[in-house]
């Protein structure tokens, strides 16, 4: 993890509403530079619309929020700079190859040599084998993987990733949060929401939790857990979670499979 001090992303006082409706009441966080950072929240609780005021697609009522030193409000064209944002939903066209969606998107950029850029996120994706062949064939695992590939290029400092396994089966997931930790370790900074406690808890070097728009608590995986009495410790035969029997029953597969619908 980077030793900066500086917040990558620093949000204080944030309020947004939408007429009658309060959605986001005085939100403050910071996140460390080269960390992975969970807004952890249930549906309504207003993680999309933090992350939107993040990326300068929307503009808060009051506060101030900045990323990579820039403020979103009044120098929103530095922050897109910086940054990448990745949706609900992976935004990849079917139609084209996977190559040929990282080639669009670094073309659009006006980048050079966008041909070798392709290459080298299927390779760094585990794509490769996969490169030439048209989206619609993909797994939903493999089509998020590529999503995540079109939004690093052009190299962001910071990565917006909005409930970044919905959808996705438990082998999926996996996939993406392997993919996740690697982007901090190589000194991305990622701020991703979620409603998976299981995805903050693995993932997370810290984690907020967003309730009715406030942060009701902040801090690392053993921070919030010192804020319960401690557990009575009882032995307790311990079973296997679903997840554990479906991925050994399963197997790890290849992750260039294609999927069941072809179409």
């Amino acid at each position: 993890m980077s030793t900066t001090t500086a917040p990558a992303i620093r949000v204080q006082g944030i309020e947004k509403s939408y007429g009658e409706l309060h959605v986001l009441h005085g939100v403050d966080l910071d996140v460390a530079p080269g960390s992975i950072f969970a807004l952890l929240g249930s549906n309504g609780a207003g993680k999309t619309t933090m992350i939107r005021i993040l990326s300068t697609l929307l503009k808060q009522d009051a506060g101030t929020a900045t990323v990579a030193g820039a403020d979103v409000a009044t120098d929103p064209v530095r922050v897109r700079e910086s940054i990448s944002l990745t949706g609900q939903f992976a935004a990849v066209d079917e139609i084209l190859t996977g190559k040929e969606n990282l080639v669009l998107v670094a073309r659009l950029r006006h980048l050079r040599d966008a041909d070798r850029i392709a290459d080298d996120l299927l390779a760094r994706f585990s794509l490769t084998e996969a490169g030439a062949r048209r989206v619609a064939t993909y797994s939903g695992g493999m089509r998020r993987r590529l999503d995540i590939a079109m939004s690093l290029i052009g190299q962001p400092t910071v990565l917006f990733l909005d409930e970044p396994t919905t959808g996705l089966d438990p082998e999926a997931r996996i996939e993406v949060w392997q993919v996740i930790k690697e982007l901090a370790t190589q000194g991305t900074t990622v701020l991703l929401t979620t409603q998976y406690l299981d995805e903050a808890e693995q993932l997370a070097d810290r984690i907020a939790i967003l309730h009715q728009g406030r942060i009701i608590a902040d801090g690392t995986l053993a921070e919030l857990k010192a804020l319960l009495p401690p557990a009575i410790v009882e032995y307790v035969e311990k079973q296997p979670t679903l997840e554990e029997i479906f991925l050994a029953l399963v197997g790890t597969g290849s992750k260039n499979e294609p999927s069941e619908d072809l179409s």
